[in-house]
């Protein structure tokens, strides 16, 4: 591979394209200074503006969420994993019908694997603009985002509307449904019955791992943080594994699977037959299957990485009570 065909598969932190359209609360007081980075994969925006990085999918999604301080993500469930790690800033995730079920506070570093099937939302509680990284289970994302029917209603007053097709339309554009496209309906009492309200003592053991627990985890050799085998045991159809500077070492990689390294502190060298490239905190890099690469830290000092690698499992596991 050359250099430059592997520059098409890094996209730099800082070369990110936000969309500040990209779901129905995106004119919702408290929601609306949000931006939603979709780094590989088409994710799950509602929004035609939202700028797609790398379109192909190895089985995953990759996106992230950037959000000034007080401004949260609305309550929402997905049909597939959904898993965050925190690249700066201090959040709050919480989740139930009305948000009130349980909650978590996540710092840099930490990662959190949401269970399918539950409402969930998320505040940037930093004083800082923040951002979380995000790993959606199965090339289409599981097909969209189910919204808590508050949130519907909410948005529907400031404007936009979500049609039965996914797609957002926004009055404030001079956007109205197109005929033969109804809005999106609201779930039912009975409906929402189907959704669990574990509390926060049911799902931070099985579902959040904290970074400087990894970093002593992974003193020795790479750990695997979500797996059959992994800190947070699951099988969402891909593979979580994190490397710190101690446990990185200079030795080939041969992966028959899609490696996508996400750089969370310190700079990565990644060579291969044919080139190299360092990745800075906040880079994603979509490594190919069969490429035989190395990844060492490129100075000294701190250093950690996420690779997450798609397996054959079926994708998202509802929770598990």
């Amino acid at each position: 591979m050359t250099p430059q065909d592997m520059r098409a598969r890094i996209v730099r932190y800082g070369e990110l394209v936000p969309c500040k359209t990209a779901f129905i609360d995106a004119h919702t007081p408290g929601s609306d200074r949000k931006e939603n980075f979709t780094i590989i994969g088409d994710g799950v925006s509602e929004s035609p503006d939202q700028y797609v990085h790398i379109k192909d999918t190895p089985g995953f999604n990759i996106g992230a969420a950037g959000q000034p301080p007080h401004c949260r993500n609305s309550l929402h469930s997905h049909r597939t994993a959904e898993v965050f790690y925190v690249l700066s800033g201090r959040w709050r995730f919480f989740w139930g019908r009305w948000g009130t079920a349980g909650e978590v506070v996540l710092e840099e570093g930490d990662i959190i694997n949401i269970p399918t099937g539950i409402f969930r939302g998320f505040e940037n509680i930093g004083t800082d603009y923040g951002m979380i990284m995000a790993i959606l289970g199965g090339d289409d994302a599981g097909g969209g985002v189910i919204w808590a029917p508050q949130v519907i209603e909410d948005a529907r007053e400031h404007g936009l509307v979500l049609g039965e097709n996914g797609k957002l339309y926004d009055s404030k554009k001079g956007q109205s449904l197109p005929e033969g496209i109804a809005p999106m309906p609201l779930l039912t009492e009975d409906e929402l019955k189907a959704f669990p309200e574990p509390t926060t003592a049911e799902v931070i053991p099985g579902h959040v791992a904290r970074y400087w627990d990894l970093m002593a985890l992974a003193d020795r050799a790479p750990v695997q943080v979500i797996g059959p085998n992994g800190v947070l045991k699951d099988k969402p159809g891909f593979e979580v594994d994190f490397l710190n500077h101690n446990s990185a070492t200079d030795v080939e990689v041969h992966s028959t699977r899609n490696d996508v390294l996400m750089a969370m502190r310190g700079h990565w060298r990644l060579s291969w037959e044919g080139g190299e490239e360092i990745l800075a905190p906040g880079d994603t890099c979509a490594v190919p299957p069969g490429l035989a690469y190395r990844l060492v830290p490129s100075m000294s000092g701190e250093a950690s990485l996420y690779r997450v690698r798609d397996t054959d499992e079926s994708a998202g596991a509802t929770w598990r009570g």
